[in-house]
């Protein structure tokens, strides 16, 4: 049989790192082995549900470049691929699993149970269902039917023993005694089955083929085992992925940087450096660290899967993604570019064609320094606008406000009378003014004085392109502005 694997999210919130993870490797062992890759919507906890969660969900694949064969959107051969319209299914399952004595209806209170649990906790013994509704006598069920109580259905689990079960990526099987495990909720009161229980239906009846999900299922996994024994059903393989966590090696937040996959998207971060990075998390291939989807796919394989908890970085992703914007071409950057230039208000929703020639321009400067595309507005609003900034940052180290007016002076008085506009005429007039003053090249262009001036920043991309990027007009100015500023300064300064 051809592999079939499911990436299977609930709508209850937005997708995040983990669940990228997932459906990535998903992804690529459906893409690799020539399978089938299965988007299923697991919508079966209402009280959670996020309204357009599903929406949000499927735009976060797509960005990411992760396409289903079968799904919500497309049908397929298995459908309803959403488990909301697939409860006659669930109930017919379960409704065979009562008569062949492997579920029973449980009448307990939620009162009850947390009374239970509470208990439990005071003599400091393993919480958990007691099992008591499962040796109820065909009376003492009828009263509880008189009652007008709404049961839930849980699945028996034998009482003494072990599930043993083999992981894919993992040396030794797994093993769980039964004595440690709780008769869990197939079906909920409101006529809804639990994750254990859809779960298990729906990869029957879908044909997956394997079992790719995080290591925290791993203690949901003996249920299922039993559950496929008892149905008589051919179990799926499994592969649990290796935990993501954060560098102080707690479990993966928002703290860490994991917001969802949307929000990195809004921020700037390209889809083709996530899922490099995502990949990596748990997977390796020799000593390569860049790859393209379609190498992903080609060197794939669910054998070079690791075990251990997979640390991300936010720091390391910012450094792939700056690598990445680095490999685009200006046309491609500028393309990428120009919505979050729109979000910062300097440029219009349709730029002209000299916007874009100016655009490319400065993008062609900051190339080299951006890490996300969202920092493209603050790196670059005073190649837009004049900015505020303290006139105490025009004075350079090693001169006092009187002299760095002199130089600044000068530097006008020379740039006024300079023909041509370009960075190394810029540069060689300026350099040999300094000379003429007697002042080092850096005094002038440095992080104080001159970039202050034109810029009214420190530190910035290469001053000489940047001047002749703004232009002549623009810069006389600005310098003129900072010479006033200067005036006020040596005046308090004196006064």
């Amino acid at each position: 049989m051809s592999v079939r694997v499911r990436f299977a999210p609930s709508p209850t919130g937005e997708l995040h790192v983990g669940g990228a993870h997932t459906a990535l490797f998903n992804f690529l062992f459906a893409r690799h082995t020539g399978g089938t890759f299965v988007l299923r919507i697991e919508d079966t906890d209402r009280k959670r549900l996020v309204p357009g969660a599903t929406e949000r969900i499927m735009e976060a694949l797509r960005w990411l470049g992760l396409d289903w064969d079968e799904g919500p959107d497309k049908g397929g051969p298995y459908g309803p691929y959403i488990q909301s319209q697939r409860l006659e299914l669930y109930h017919q399952v379960a409704q065979q699993l009562l008569e062949q004595g492997h579920a029973y209806y449980c009448y307990c209170s939620p009162e009850r149970l947390e009374q239970l649990r509470q208990e439990q906790q005071r003599q400091r013994k393993p919480t958990g269902y007691d099992r008591r509704c499962r040796f109820l006598t065909p009376e003492q069920r009828a009263a509880f039917e008189a009652q007008g109580i709404r049961p839930v259905i849980r699945f028996a689990m034998p009482l003494e023993g072990e599930t043993v079960f083999k992981d894919l990526l993992r040396k030794d099987p797994i093993v769980f005694q039964h004595s440690v495990l709780e008769d869990r909720i197939i079906i909920k009161s409101d006529g809804f089955p639990v994750y254990d229980f859809a779960n298990v239906v729906d990869d029957h009846y879908m044909r997956i083929t394997h079992v790719i999900r995080g290591e925290e299922f791993i203690s949901s996994t003996p249920h299922h085992v039993r559950m496929y024994a008892a149905l008589g059903w051919e179990m799926p393989v499994y592969a649990h992925l290796p935990l993501l966590l954060g560098p102080d090696r707690s479990k993966l937040s928002k703290r860490h940087g994991d917001t969802s996959l949307l929000e990195f998207r809004d921020r700037g971060y390209l889809p083709e450096a996530m899922v490099n990075y995502l990949a990596l998390l748990g997977w390796s291939y020799g000593d390569q660290e860049f790859f393209t989807l379609e190498e992903l796919i080609r060197y794939f394989e669910l054998e070079r899967v690791g075990t251990n908890a997979a640390i991300f970085n936010i720091e390391k992703l910012d450094w792939m993604n700056g690598a990445y914007i680095r490999r685009l071409s200006l046309d491609e950057l500028l393309e990428r570019s120009l919505p979050f230039y729109q979000r910062a208000g300097l440029v219009g929703p349709q730029p002209t064609e000299e916007e874009r020639r100016y655009l490319r321009g400065i993008l062609a400067l900051l190339q080299e320094r951006l890490k996300r595309l969202d920092e493209v507005g603050e790196l670059s609003s005073f190649f837009f606008r004049d900015e505020p900034y303290d006139p105490k940052l025009l004075v350079s180290k090693g001169l006092d406000a009187a002299r760095a007016l002199a130089v600044l002076q000068a530097v006008h008085s020379r740039l006024a009378r300079q023909e041509s506009w370009e960075a190394p005429a810029l540069e060689t007039a300026l350099r040999a003014l300094a000379g003429e003053l007697g002042v080092k090249p850096g005094q002038i262009f440095g992080a104080g004085l001159l970039r202050v001036a034109v810029t009214g920043r420190t530190v910035g991309p290469p001053l000489f392109e940047t001047m002749a990027l703004l232009g002549r007009e623009r810069c006389l100015k600005r310098i003129e502005h900072a010479i006033a500023l200067l005036q006020q300064l040596q005046h308090v300064q004196v006064g």
